[in-house]
């Protein structure tokens, strides 16, 4: 008896561990952001020594790899002659040397000096990829009147951790299913509806109008080109199926190109370099590291890649088939462990290539085969029209609506401001 009154389902358990975890989280940051704040006080309103004007419109980025989010939106600015402010926590970010005149890029410090800076911003409108604002570190600004998040996966944006988007003022979508998720979840915890707007995906636009310029190379042996491209972690196929893979993949008459994550080289170091020295590269094998994923993007005529949004970019915009591995993920500490609906892209999934499993992989020919030559291969094709039309509005003008919601929604925030002061002033005259 007593067994079952102290028994806690696992689902229950997890809650609660991460409320312990978030109060801990609040308890930590809440005293560093006084800390920040005295040292902001003291300084006389100047945060790293820099007058802390009113910024209209500010980006911030995380790092340079969300530089393809941003640049097409920083280049329509620029086209514009408009300013924005773009922030970024990488010191060698591409906008620091990009030779803007309107787009005022600024290193602000890696990690938690740029969280602390941010924490403070003074700005009409903030957009950022960044999920979990005033959730752990990054809090939002008194000073900051509006928050815009922009995602950097074109598909569910009910896949951050838990609370990642409650607390920003609008979400800028791509597909109807997104706002259907986001809804969704405001209705389950009972918080306000969010502004959305329907704007399209800025960096595959640009990546579409890339490929539109660059034809796929000509293959002087025509063979069928694999491009294997895990992700890290748990999940990726390297670290879930180790050599084994590699030596089915080398079994094939394929060319096979590896293109890791580059976390794997920093996180799984140690297994990535027993993989790099036991397979080593040859006139079938190759291994890919550079910056620039378009080449072997181009040059493949199948991934086989896990639960990472490289499989969007090579399906949605280079129109081919993929080859998948569904993701073990703990889905209690996701989001979309609160919807009622499964995620778009477990649903999309099978509509865009096969499924790899343990019983399966060992009969990689097979499964490329299928995709590629067999009747399935027509349906593959039908299922990326499918996607597209979910998943890609306004193909082709992404960063001219983000530009235009941006500029409309700040020309909105001043409007109200003079309106405010207008109605001050009255009513102080009033009393008067």
């Amino acid at each position: 008896m007593i067994d079952k009154l102290l028994y806690i389902d696992p689902g229950t358990g997890s809650m609660l561990f991460s409320i312990v975890i978030g109060i801990a989280g609040i308890l930590i940051f809440s005293a560093r952001a006084l800390i920040i704040k005295l040292k902001f006080v003291f300084s006389r309103g100047k945060v790293d020594g820099k007058d802390n004007k009113k910024l209209p419109i500010c980006i911030f980025s995380e790092g340079k790899r969300y530089w393809n989010v941003f640049c097409p939106i920083c280049d329509e600015f620029e086209k514009r002659g408009k300013d924005i402010w773009y922030l970024t926590a990488s010191p060698d970010d591409p906008a620091l040397t990009a030779g803007y005149k309107h787009v005022h890029a600024q290193f602000i410090g890696e990690g938690n000096k740029a969280i602390s800076r941010m924490n403070l911003i003074n700005a009409d409108i903030v957009l950022s990829t960044t999920p979990g604002l005033d959730v752990y570190q990054w809090k939002r600004s008194k000073s900051a009147s509006y928050y815009i998040h922009i995602p950097h996966m074109p598909n569910d944006v009910s896949g951050y951790r838990l609370l990642g988007l409650d607390f920003y003022d609008a979400i800028l979508l791509s597909g109807k299913y997104q706002e259907e998720e986001i809804r969704r979840l405001e209705a389950i915890r009972s918080i306000p509806a969010k502004e959305t707007a329907f704007v399209g995906i800025p960096f595959l636009d640009t990546l579409k109008a890339r490929l539109d310029s660059h034809p796929a190379p000509v293959k002087e042996d025509k063979k069928t080109t694999i491009l294997l491209a895990p992700s890290w972690g748990k999940n990726g196929i390297l670290v879930k199926y180790g050599a084994s893979f590699i030596e089915n993949l080398l079994k094939t008459p394929y060319n096979i190109v590896i293109r890791p994550h580059p976390q794997s080289f920093i996180s799984e170091k140690e297994q990535m370099d027993k993989l790099l020295a036991r397979f080593p590269e040859s006139d079938r094998l190759r291994w890919s590291r550079e910056p620039d994923n378009f080449d072997v993007l181009n040059e493949a005529d199948l991934m086989i890649s896990d639960f990472s949004g490289v499989v969007f970019d090579f399906t949605l915009v280079f129109n081919k088939p993929i080859i998948y591995t569904q993701p073990s993920e703990d889905w209690s500490q996701l989001d979309c462990s609160w919807d009622t609906e499964e995620m778009w892209t477990l649903k999309i999934l099978p509509k865009l290539g096969k499924e790899l499993s343990e019983d399966n992989f060992e009969n990689i020919t097979g499964l490329v085969e299928e995709c590629l030559n067999s009747k399935e291969s027509a349906e593959f094709a039908k299922g990326r029209d499918l996607a597209r039309e979910q998943t890609w509005c306004n193909m082709g003008e992404g960063a001219v609506k983000v530009t235009d919601y941006l500029l409309n929604k700040h020309d909105e925030i001043t409007a109200a401001k003079r309106a405010s002061a207008r109605a001050n002033q009255s009513s102080k005259a009033k009393k008067k």
